[in-house]
Protein backbone atom coordinates (compact mmCIF):
# COMPACT_ATOMS: atom_id res chain seq x y z
CA UNK A 1 0.00 0.00 0.00
CA UNK A 2 2.97 2.29 0.87
CA UNK A 3 4.46 1.71 -3.27
CA UNK A 4 0.97 2.09 -4.12
CA UNK A 5 0.88 5.39 -2.55
CA UNK A 6 4.25 6.57 -3.90
CA UNK A 7 2.92 5.79 -7.12
CA UNK A 8 0.10 7.45 -7.07
CA UNK A 9 1.59 10.65 -5.56
CA UNK A 10 4.13 10.84 -8.23
CA UNK A 11 1.62 10.40 -11.50
CA UNK A 12 -0.24 13.27 -9.56
CA UNK A 13 2.99 15.35 -9.62
CA UNK A 14 3.44 14.63 -13.16
CA UNK A 15 0.03 15.42 -14.21
CA UNK A 16 0.18 19.05 -12.56
CA UNK A 17 3.97 19.47 -13.96
CA UNK A 18 2.08 18.51 -17.39
CA UNK A 19 -0.90 20.83 -16.80
CA UNK A 20 1.38 23.95 -15.66
CA UNK A 21 3.41 23.30 -18.76
CA UNK A 22 0.26 23.26 -21.06
CA UNK A 23 -1.16 26.46 -19.88
CA UNK A 24 2.22 28.31 -20.06
CA UNK A 25 0.53 29.27 -23.28
CA UNK A 26 -2.41 30.26 -23.09
CA UNK A 27 -3.91 30.82 -26.32
CA UNK A 28 -2.53 27.83 -27.98
CA UNK A 29 -4.22 25.65 -24.52
CA UNK A 30 -7.34 27.13 -25.57
CA UNK A 31 -7.54 26.84 -29.04
CA UNK A 32 -6.73 23.09 -28.96
CA UNK A 33 -9.77 22.42 -26.11
CA UNK A 34 -12.13 24.68 -28.53
CA UNK A 35 -10.60 22.46 -31.51
CA UNK A 36 -11.58 19.38 -30.31
CA UNK A 37 -14.79 20.23 -28.56
CA UNK A 38 -16.09 21.76 -32.46
CA UNK A 39 -14.51 18.48 -33.85
CA UNK A 40 -16.63 16.04 -31.71
CA UNK A 41 -19.24 18.39 -32.59
CA UNK A 42 -19.13 18.31 -36.14
CA UNK A 43 -18.78 14.20 -36.39
CA UNK A 44 -21.87 14.14 -34.01
CA UNK A 45 -24.21 16.38 -36.41
CA UNK A 46 -24.05 13.76 -39.40
CA UNK A 47 -25.66 11.30 -36.38
CA UNK A 48 -28.20 13.81 -35.52
CA UNK A 49 -28.82 13.95 -39.22
CA UNK A 50 -28.79 10.36 -40.06
CA UNK A 51 -31.47 9.52 -37.12
CA UNK A 52 -33.48 12.70 -38.03
CA UNK A 53 -33.65 10.60 -41.65
CA UNK A 54 -34.21 6.96 -40.53
CA UNK A 55 -35.30 7.34 -36.93
CA UNK A 56 -34.03 4.11 -34.65
CA UNK A 57 -31.26 1.83 -36.15
CA UNK A 58 -31.66 -1.77 -35.35
CA UNK A 59 -32.20 -0.95 -31.70
CA UNK A 60 -30.80 2.57 -31.19
CA UNK A 61 -32.14 5.41 -30.50
CA UNK A 62 -30.79 9.07 -30.75
CA UNK A 63 -30.94 8.84 -27.12
CA UNK A 64 -28.65 5.70 -27.12
CA UNK A 65 -26.41 7.86 -29.30
CA UNK A 66 -26.04 10.62 -27.00
CA UNK A 67 -25.01 8.18 -24.35
CA UNK A 68 -22.52 6.73 -26.69
CA UNK A 69 -20.72 9.74 -27.62
CA UNK A 70 -20.79 11.22 -24.16
CA UNK A 71 -19.01 7.52 -22.75
CA UNK A 72 -16.61 7.61 -25.51
CA UNK A 73 -15.73 11.21 -25.48
CA UNK A 74 -15.54 10.91 -22.07
CA UNK A 75 -13.86 7.63 -21.27
CA UNK A 76 -11.17 9.48 -24.33
CA UNK A 77 -10.68 12.59 -22.62
CA UNK A 78 -10.25 10.98 -19.29
CA UNK A 79 -7.28 8.43 -20.50
CA UNK A 80 -5.27 10.48 -23.06
CA UNK A 81 -5.57 13.88 -21.13
CA UNK A 82 -3.54 12.31 -18.72
CA UNK A 83 -1.59 9.01 -20.36
CA UNK A 84 -0.78 10.78 -23.66
CA UNK A 85 2.37 8.75 -24.33
CA UNK A 86 0.28 5.77 -25.37
CA UNK A 87 -0.21 4.14 -28.76
CA UNK A 88 2.00 6.03 -31.35
CA UNK A 89 4.04 8.07 -29.02
CA UNK A 90 5.20 4.88 -27.41
CA UNK A 91 6.25 3.28 -30.39
CA UNK A 92 8.18 6.08 -31.20
CA UNK A 93 10.18 6.57 -28.25
CA UNK A 94 10.64 2.82 -28.31
CA UNK A 95 11.74 2.80 -31.96
CA UNK A 96 13.97 5.73 -31.31
CA UNK A 97 16.07 4.18 -28.41
CA UNK A 98 14.17 6.80 -25.36
CA UNK A 99 13.49 4.58 -23.14
CA UNK A 100 16.79 5.21 -21.83
CA UNK A 101 15.85 8.16 -19.57
CA UNK A 102 12.99 6.58 -18.04
CA UNK A 103 14.80 3.83 -17.26
CA UNK A 104 17.17 4.65 -14.85
CA UNK A 105 14.71 6.37 -12.59
CA UNK A 106 13.75 4.40 -9.49
CA UNK A 107 9.68 4.21 -10.75
CA UNK A 108 7.09 1.88 -12.38
CA UNK A 109 8.73 2.20 -15.89
CA UNK A 110 5.24 1.71 -18.12
CA UNK A 111 3.64 3.88 -16.30
CA UNK A 112 6.22 6.33 -16.10
CA UNK A 113 6.58 6.24 -19.51
CA UNK A 114 3.08 6.88 -20.91
CA UNK A 115 1.92 9.06 -18.05
CA UNK A 116 5.31 11.89 -18.33
CA UNK A 117 3.28 13.37 -21.34
CA UNK A 118 -0.46 15.21 -21.32
CA UNK A 119 -2.53 15.91 -24.08
CA UNK A 120 -4.31 19.23 -24.63
CA UNK A 121 -6.97 18.65 -26.90
CA UNK A 122 -8.52 15.90 -25.31
CA UNK A 123 -9.63 18.21 -22.39
CA UNK A 124 -12.05 19.25 -25.44
CA UNK A 125 -13.63 15.63 -25.62
CA UNK A 126 -13.71 15.74 -22.07
CA UNK A 127 -15.92 18.60 -21.90
CA UNK A 128 -17.82 17.38 -25.03
CA UNK A 129 -18.91 14.28 -23.13
CA UNK A 130 -20.32 15.79 -20.12
CA UNK A 131 -22.29 18.32 -22.33
CA UNK A 132 -23.99 14.88 -24.61
CA UNK A 133 -24.11 13.52 -21.51
CA UNK A 134 -26.82 16.37 -19.99
CA UNK A 135 -28.99 15.37 -23.28
CA UNK A 136 -29.54 11.93 -22.40
CA UNK A 137 -31.98 13.07 -19.59
CA UNK A 138 -30.45 10.31 -17.40
CA UNK A 139 -29.92 12.21 -14.17
CA UNK A 140 -30.62 9.63 -11.38
CA UNK A 141 -27.75 9.43 -8.91
CA UNK A 142 -27.22 5.88 -10.07
CA UNK A 143 -27.17 6.62 -14.06
CA UNK A 144 -24.66 9.53 -13.04
CA UNK A 145 -22.87 7.69 -11.11
CA UNK A 146 -22.40 4.38 -13.65
CA UNK A 147 -21.42 6.85 -16.37
CA UNK A 148 -19.24 8.19 -14.57
CA UNK A 149 -17.59 4.30 -13.56
CA UNK A 150 -18.71 3.41 -16.80
CA UNK A 151 -16.39 6.14 -18.66
CA UNK A 152 -13.59 6.22 -16.33
CA UNK A 153 -13.53 2.12 -17.20
CA UNK A 154 -13.78 2.88 -21.14
CA UNK A 155 -10.56 5.53 -20.78
CA UNK A 156 -8.72 2.57 -18.97
CA UNK A 157 -9.92 0.37 -21.96
CA UNK A 158 -8.37 3.22 -24.52
CA UNK A 159 -5.10 3.67 -22.98
CA UNK A 160 -4.54 -0.16 -22.26
CA UNK A 161 -5.34 -1.00 -25.75
CA UNK A 162 -2.77 1.69 -26.67
CA UNK A 163 -0.18 0.49 -24.48
CA UNK A 164 -0.75 -2.89 -26.42
CA UNK A 165 -0.21 -1.34 -30.09
CA UNK A 166 2.59 0.85 -29.01
CA UNK A 167 4.69 -1.70 -27.54
CA UNK A 168 4.56 -3.30 -30.82
CA UNK A 169 7.37 -1.61 -32.19
CA UNK A 170 9.62 -3.89 -29.79
CA UNK A 171 8.82 -6.30 -32.22
CA UNK A 172 8.31 -4.84 -35.68
CA UNK A 173 10.54 -1.71 -35.40
CA UNK A 174 8.65 1.59 -36.30
CA UNK A 175 5.37 0.70 -35.49
CA UNK A 176 4.06 4.35 -35.00
CA UNK A 177 1.93 4.33 -37.67
CA UNK A 178 0.33 1.11 -37.28
CA UNK A 179 -0.05 1.79 -33.62
CA UNK A 180 -1.81 4.90 -35.02
CA UNK A 181 -3.79 3.64 -36.65
CA UNK A 182 -5.22 0.84 -34.62
CA UNK A 183 -6.30 3.57 -32.01
CA UNK A 184 -7.95 5.10 -34.52
CA UNK A 185 -9.75 2.13 -36.07
CA UNK A 186 -10.70 1.52 -32.17
CA UNK A 187 -12.18 4.66 -31.82
CA UNK A 188 -14.23 5.09 -34.98
CA UNK A 189 -15.78 1.11 -34.14
CA UNK A 190 -16.55 2.53 -31.06
CA UNK A 191 -19.05 5.73 -32.11
CA UNK A 192 -20.92 3.04 -34.10
CA UNK A 193 -24.11 1.93 -32.94
CA UNK A 194 -22.66 -2.13 -31.75
CA UNK A 195 -25.88 -3.53 -33.29
CA UNK A 196 -25.01 -3.03 -36.78
CA UNK A 197 -22.16 -5.26 -36.74
CA UNK A 198 -22.61 -9.12 -36.72
CA UNK A 199 -21.14 -12.19 -37.24
CA UNK A 200 -16.77 -12.19 -37.37
CA UNK A 201 -17.06 -8.00 -37.34
CA UNK A 202 -19.17 -7.83 -34.00
CA UNK A 203 -16.24 -11.14 -32.95
CA UNK A 204 -13.25 -8.85 -33.60
CA UNK A 205 -15.16 -5.97 -31.58
CA UNK A 206 -15.26 -7.91 -28.35
CA UNK A 207 -11.40 -9.14 -28.94
CA UNK A 208 -9.16 -8.70 -31.17
CA UNK A 209 -10.54 -4.61 -31.21
CA UNK A 210 -12.41 -4.56 -28.20
CA UNK A 211 -14.26 -1.52 -29.22
CA UNK A 212 -17.55 -2.35 -27.44
CA UNK A 213 -16.15 -2.71 -23.96
CA UNK A 214 -15.49 1.03 -24.76
CA UNK A 215 -19.10 1.53 -26.29
CA UNK A 216 -21.69 -0.70 -26.44
CA UNK A 217 -21.19 -2.33 -23.26
CA UNK A 218 -20.58 1.01 -21.33
CA UNK A 219 -23.91 1.86 -22.97
CA UNK A 220 -25.68 -0.80 -21.53
CA UNK A 221 -24.62 -1.21 -18.54
CA UNK A 222 -26.17 2.56 -17.65
CA UNK A 223 -29.22 1.59 -19.52
CA UNK A 224 -30.07 -1.21 -17.61
CA UNK A 225 -27.72 -0.43 -14.64
CA UNK A 226 -26.84 -3.91 -14.73
CA UNK A 227 -23.59 -4.93 -11.72
CA UNK A 228 -23.13 -8.30 -13.87
CA UNK A 229 -22.65 -6.08 -16.97
CA UNK A 230 -20.09 -3.46 -15.03
CA UNK A 231 -18.51 -6.47 -13.65
CA UNK A 232 -17.60 -7.70 -16.89
CA UNK A 233 -16.36 -4.73 -18.08
CA UNK A 234 -14.41 -4.19 -15.26
CA UNK A 235 -12.74 -7.75 -16.25
CA UNK A 236 -12.05 -7.11 -19.57
CA UNK A 237 -10.26 -3.79 -18.31
CA UNK A 238 -8.20 -5.88 -16.07
CA UNK A 239 -7.81 -8.37 -19.21
CA UNK A 240 -6.45 -5.86 -21.41
CA UNK A 241 -4.10 -4.53 -19.31
CA UNK A 242 -2.36 -7.49 -18.39
CA UNK A 243 -1.92 -7.90 -21.55
CA UNK A 244 -0.74 -4.52 -22.60
CA UNK A 245 1.78 -4.99 -18.84
CA UNK A 246 3.17 -8.29 -20.88
CA UNK A 247 3.48 -7.22 -24.21
CA UNK A 248 5.33 -4.13 -22.68
CA UNK A 249 7.57 -5.78 -20.30
CA UNK A 250 8.55 -9.12 -22.75
CA UNK A 251 9.29 -6.66 -25.49
CA UNK A 252 11.36 -4.48 -23.31
CA UNK A 253 14.15 -7.54 -23.57
CA UNK A 254 14.20 -6.89 -27.17
CA UNK A 255 14.63 -3.02 -26.46
CA UNK A 256 18.33 -1.80 -27.79
CA UNK A 257 19.50 1.73 -26.54
CA UNK A 258 19.23 4.78 -28.54
CA UNK A 259 22.81 6.58 -30.03
CA UNK A 260 21.02 9.59 -30.03
CA UNK A 261 21.56 12.34 -27.26
CA UNK A 262 18.64 14.20 -25.84
CA UNK A 263 17.86 16.37 -23.14
CA UNK A 264 15.31 15.89 -21.05
CA UNK A 265 14.02 18.14 -18.50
Amino acid sequence: MKQLKAELTFLRALTAVNLSSAMEYRASFITQIVGMFINNGIYFVFWLIFFNQFGAVRGYEMDDIYLLFAIATLGYGIGFMFAANSGANLAYLIAQGRLDYYLVLPRNLLLHVIFSRMSVSTIGDLAFGVVAYMFTGRFHPLDILLFVVSSVLAGLMFVGFSVITGSLAFYLGNARYLSQQLTNAILTFTLYPNTLFSGLARFLLFTLLPAAFIGAVPVQVVKTRSGLLLAGLFGAVVVVWGVGTAVFYLGLRRYESGSALNINI
